[in-house]
């Protein structure tokens, strides 16, 4: 079929949380990340600046002869993913829909809450998607742009973590959701701090699960899954090399990362 990798970008390591769900769901698939590490975060940045990084970083992926782009980043996928999908001839696909479509199907009370960066939340992409799948359910956003920073500086399970959380999402809780997006690649490193905040009775949803899966769908359905026999295989780069995201990330994917430093701003 194609044994060429599939391409994931992300403004730095929160989407290893894709490449998790795409190591769980088509371990066959060889994959090729780039974290924008030099110039994380991508969500207190203007749209045409958020266009242009991502321009970047598509450019680069394509240079490693991949067969199809993921944008694991919230922030790209609200606010420039349709301009990247007319710009490139190539399968792109972004982390809003498959958010919005698990939580449409999780949530009980049709009370959803939806956290994200200040570029994500602004953009109104979740609640959109969300109410064109079914209108009756009332939407809750807060943006939560300390998040992301506290991730990469790997203070996850921290009390600064938990105090900054509990300050991003009091009046969430009070809203009385029953279902919290995640609507940032970052956030599910999160996730423990955040459920922990929210309470038993919410469920979290991380739309790298469901991102994995629509990729499965499109790579089916475009003739582009891999059948190769030979072990599949991932490759690291970073626009600034630093310990923190081979180590941070190597711990959530559970093996050793050695990435490899690109000048990004050739591409």
């Amino acid at each position: 079929m194609d044994d060429r990798p599939i391409g994931v970008f992300d403004s730095g390591l929160g989407g290893l949380t894709v490449v998790k769900e795409l190591n769980r769901l088509l371990p066959e698939e060889s994959i090729v990340y780039f974290g924008d590490t030099a110039r994380v975060p991508y969500g207190t940045r203007s749209r045409d600046t958020v266009m242009k990084y991502s321009e970047q970083c598509i450019r680069f992926l394509l240079s490693k002869d991949i067969k199809m782009v993921i944008v694991a980043c919230n922030t790209v996928s609200a606010t420039s993913l349709e301009a990247l999908k007319k710009k490139f001839d190539i399968p792109i696909l972004g982390v809003i829909e498959p958010g919005a479509l698990a939580a449409v199907k999780a949530t009980r009370n049709k009370r959803v809450g939806v956290i994200g960066t200040g570029g994500t939340i602004k953009s109104g992409a979740y609640p959109a998607a969300i109410k064109r799948l079914d209108p009756g359910i009332s939407v809750f956003e807060k943006a939560c742009p300390l998040f992301v920073p506290i991730v990469e500086e790997g203070w996850s399970g921290t009390e600064v973590a938990r105090l900054t959380a509990r300050e991003y999402l009091a009046g969430i809780k009070d809203s009385g959701v029953d279902t919290l997006v995640l609507g940032c690649t970052h956030y599910p490193l999160l996730s423990g701090v955040i459920s922990e905040v929210m309470g038993p009775d919410v469920r979290l949803v991380n739309p790298a699960e469901g991102t994995a899966a629509r990729a499965r769908e499109i790579l089916m359905a475009e003739g582009l899954k891999r059948e190769s026999k030979a072990p599949a295989s991932t490759g690291f780069y970073v626009s600034d090399i630093g310990e923190r995201f081979q180590t941070i990330g190597g711990h959530f994917l559970n093996k050793d990362i050695n990435a490899e430093y690109i000048e990004i701003e050739k591409y």
